[in-house]
């Protein structure tokens, strides 16, 4: 191979691996980033009596509920939808599902290798607090735990207002593609045993 020749492939591996490296860097960076940004769209709509406050410009996604879990030190921002995106930064609101707060099923699902691995123990009696981007806290017990097939449907239809957290199954799988979901479903905690619905 004339030496010209070898000094291109040189260059052009040289382009790729940086581009790689380049591209593992930015991967970091927003794996940083997210969350303080998330946090601070977040604080911002507190402020905005329940404003929704993007956590960067061109995000399609918005803080709307902090979820946290006492017993198992653990805090998650719930981002506005289910989709790919939003569940890349945080667990996501089900926006087909029922408001929080009111009556029907409240669906949050996340992935169970990130922000929702917690689920594995989240046992019957735990309690969650469930903050939302108004100000209003309320505060949930679980009920019960259970492993169901997806393709099957996920829930029943509810009347009264549960909270699901919702995530794959098992924890521990290798695979992408299975239909097994892992669901906990919580009850609100009435006013008179303790609920914060208070602003926070």
């Amino acid at each position: 191979m004339p030496r010209s020749s070898a000094g291109a492939v040189v260059l052009v591996l040289l382009l790729i691996s940086l581009t790689q490296f380049a591209s593992a860097g930015l991967i970091h960076a927003k794996a940083w980033l997210a969350p303080i940004l998330i946090e601070r769209a977040w604080q911002q709509s507190l402020l905005g009596q329940g404003r929704a406050v993007k956590p960067w410009p061109w995000a399609d996604t918005w803080p709307v509920a902090r979820l946290s879990v006492p017993a198992l030190g653990v805090t998650r921002f719930v981002l506005h939808g289910d989709g790919g995106h939003s569940l890349a930064f945080g667990p996501g609101y089900d926006i087909s599902s029922a408001a929080f707060g009111d009556p029907g099923t409240a669906i949050v699902g996340g992935h169970r290798d990130t922000h929702f691995a917690f689920l594995a123990d989240m046992a019957t009696g735990v309690l969650l607090t469930l903050q939302m981007s108004d100000g209003h806290t309320r505060q949930y017990r679980v009920a019960r735990t259970q492993v169901v097939d997806s393709q099957k449907g996920l829930l029943p239809v509810s009347g009264s207002e549960e909270l699901v957290l919702v995530t794959c199954f098992p924890f521990d799988g290798v695979t992408t593609a299975g239909t097994l979901r892992f669901l906990v479903h919580l009850d609100p905690v009435p006013v008179a045993d303790g609920d914060l619905s208070g602003r926070a």
